[in-house]
């Protein structure tokens, strides 16, 4: 009995024995592997996460504050003038209060014009109590109720060190040390060059600014909610390449989050540059031309000027090889450093019928009054006779007529059911006889391209609009020139919807003289220089080229070609031989040659029916085409009169400075009375003889 107690004893010691020698393996493997598990986590934070984690302790141990860039400069073709520029300053900027009564903001106001008057330079405008509470906004008319106001920039010392030590008197007032962008005094292409805004203000309404910052870990990339962006033209376009990179303000901190030490400054880069093919003089010349015509053509007398009323004129100049624009202007413009910091509403509703570009997009007439705008027409207007040069490259082309083939105009074209007849008569019903192509647009005939042209078309139905349709886009009508420019409008086609309210015929006719579809004046520019070049389109463009702050060059300027027609030489000849009979007037005694075609196109406009247009189109010099012009005048009469003089001021500006042949030269003085010359060559303008107009019963 012993023995079995002895053996089954040894049994159970020799069990404890292994469960032992398994725990004890079972805890140095347990132990191994978590001294491993440390070891390899140790050397991964060093060497794999070390680096993040030290600039965790950093930032931990610091605190940034991000400093604006610097926004780069905008200069002209000659790279002398700045027609955009940023300043650093001191501002005075107002936060909303809700619940500031009138009064008492006026009181608020009061005070501020005080020390203002006080302490304040006397070189610039004193600010009045009320210019002071309608910047302050308190309606929120214009600003969002959290948007500071800016009130005052360019404080002076005294301003500066008196508002700091009296905080306490002036609630919600504070002094902000910000770049402020400055324009040139000279107004240059205000339109094209654009404005900028608050980022606060914007990021909600503009799509370029919803989500900047989204995905951004770059802090020198990140937008600042107080930084100034651009919001239209130029300044919108090019925003990445104006903007630059933030600075960074470091201060160490300890755990309480005080700062312990000296801060550390990272500047901020400046932008780069923008160098412009806009020349400045050409462009003021160009402003102040379109500015004088309109004040000439509101006075003058005479049956071209009859039931004119314009108000807005609009006009681009284009390199034929290039595609540079030198000029262009939508006039009247206005000061865009009225953005600066906010608008008050005074200021927008006096500005905002001049502050959109009327060459790209539709712009209207600036009546404040509802009922007389509607009685005038907007920027976008037809094409009129100018559409004639490219109605018979397409009759050509589609062969509907040859160069030679002649047609019997008797003054108007006649088409319809019986009993519903409708007649396309050209300007007073003249009869021009046998014609041909050339002569066609020579003279202007309506008849013409009525009978040889829409109404050929016409015959393949539906086809024939699309047929249309596709000629007008290869020459830039109908689509948008390929500029860039935001909110660039692709025009107003009507052919296509007439071709299912009237009828294919009506719409093809109407189209085929300029009453069918309203362009922009940049589209016009754009289809002149294609005539000019014999089929190649450029792409409008205002950039130069741009440069970094050491004056590197970081994208030259490369033309670019959007697409080609390819008709024979023939054809161009057929229709050049005809612009350069057509009869206009203000070109009197130029020392170059020059191709053109004037238009007055004509639209029903609120209760004044048959409001005429002026409308030019016209390239020099006519052997070797350098530069392409486009002229809009609306409400302005007849394009050989109300346009054309505009044109031949951009001309001879342009001939001084680069020169139409090559080299600048000195202008042939233009006569003083653009308006009441006699035509070049000895011809009477368009719609002066009855040649142009255009008229249906």
């Amino acid at each position: 009995m012993s023995n079995k107690l002895t053996e089954e004893a040894q049994k159970r010691e020799i069990r404890n024995r292994r469960h032992f020698s398994f725990r004890l393996n079972v805890f140095f493997f347990l132990t191994f592997f978590v001294f491993s598990t440390l070891i390899v986590r140790l050397a991964y934070l060093q060497f794999v996460e070390g680096e993040s984690l030290r600039a965790k302790e950093h930032e931990i141990g610091s605190k940034t504050v991000p400093v604006p860039p610097i926004r780069g400069n905008i200069y002209d073709s000659t790279g002398q003038v700045a027609i955009a520029y940023s300043l650093s300053t001191q501002s005075l900027y107002y936060t909303l209060d809700m619940k500031m009564k009138d009064d008492e903001g006026m009181e608020l106001a009061g005070k501020l014009v005080g020390v203002f008057n006080m302490l304040g330079t006397n070189s610039v405008k004193p600010l009045t109590v009320q210019d002071v509470y309608d910047d302050m906004d308190l309606k929120g008319a214009v600003h969002y109720s959290f948007q500071p106001r800016r009130i005052k920039t360019g404080l002076t010392q005294k301003e500066i060190a008196y508002f700091s030590e009296h905080r306490e008197d002036f609630k919600g007032i504070d002094v902000v040390e910000e770049s402020i962008r400055q324009y040139s005094k000279d107004k240059v292409a205000v339109q094209l060059v654009g404005y900028m805004k608050r980022l606060s203000g914007v990021k909600d309404t503009i799509n370029r600014y919803k989500e900047i910052n989204k995905d951004l870990t770059d802090d020198t990339l990140r937008y600042l909610d107080s930084e100034d962006v651009g919001v239209d033209g130029l300044e919108l376009m090019y925003q990445d390449e104006l903007r630059g990179r933030n600075g960074v303000k470091e201060f160490p901190v300890n755990s309480l989050g005080e700062i312990i030490g000296p801060m550390k400054l990272t500047k901020p880069i400046k932008g780069e540059n923008l160098y412009l093919t806009i020349n400045k003089n050409i462009q003021l010349v160009t402003q102040k031309a379109i500015i004088d015509q309109i004040d000439f053509v509101q006075h003058a007398t005479g049956k071209q000027y009859e039931n004119t009323a314009p108000t807005t004129g609009y006009a681009v100049a284009m390199e034929v090889e290039t595609g540079k624009v030198v000029a262009m202007a939508s006039m009247p413009d206005y000061d865009p450093a009225i953005w600066q910091g906010g608008i008050s509403k005074k200021d927008y509703d006096a500005i905002q019928f001049f502050q959109n570009n009327g060459t790209i997009r539709e712009a209207q007439a600036p009546y404040a009054n509802d009922s007389e705008r509607n009685n005038h027409p907007s920027s976008l207007v037809y094409l009129g006779s100018t559409q004639k040069p490219l109605s018979i490259l397409v009759g050509l082309n589609e062969k509907l007529f040859t160069t030679s083939t002649t047609y019997n105009d008797i003054g108007y074209f006649e088409f319809g059911r019986k009993g519903h007849e409708v007649k396309i008569r050209n300007a007073n019903g003249k009869a021009n006889g046998r014609i041909n192509a050339t002569e066609a647009i020579a003279k202007s005939s309506n008849a013409f391209m009525s009978a040889m042209v829409g109404n050929q078309l016409k015959s393949k139905g539906q086809e024939g609009i699309e047929i249309w349709d596709n000629y007008m886009k290869m020459f830039g009508l109908g689509v948008t020139t390929g500029s860039g420019l935001p909110g660039e409008s692709a025009g107003v086609i009507d052919y296509t919807k007439s071709a299912k309210t009237e009828s294919i015929q009506s719409a093809l006719i109407r189209a085929s003289w300029g009453q069918q579809a309203k362009y922009t004046t940049l589209q016009l520019a754009q289809y002149a220089a294609t005539l000019a070049s014999h089929g190649k389109r450029m792409k409008p463009q205002f950039v130069g080229e741009i440069r970094d702050v050491d004056g590197n060059v970081t994208q030259p300027f490369q033309p670019e070609v959007l697409n080609t027609v390819d008709f024979p030489e023939s054809y161009w000849k057929a229709v050049e031989a005809g612009m350069a009979q057509v009869k206009v007037s203000g070109f009197e005694g130029v020392n170059y040659t020059f191709l053109r075609k004037t238009g007055t196109s004509q639209q029903d406009v609120g209760k004044r029916p048959r409001v005429e247009n002026a409308v030019f189109i016209a390239y020099a010099p006519a052997e070797n085409p350098k530069l392409a012009i486009a002229v809009v005048v609306p409400d302005g009469g007849y394009g050989g009169w109300g346009a054309a003089p505009i044109a031949r001021k951009i001309f001879d500006a342009y001939d001084a400075e680069v020169g139409l042949y090559g080299t600048p030269r000195k202008p042939v003085q233009a006569p003083a009375d653009t308006g009441s010359n006699v035509p070049a060559q000895g011809n009477a303008a368009e719609g002066a003889n009855g040649n142009e107009g255009n008229q249906a019963q």
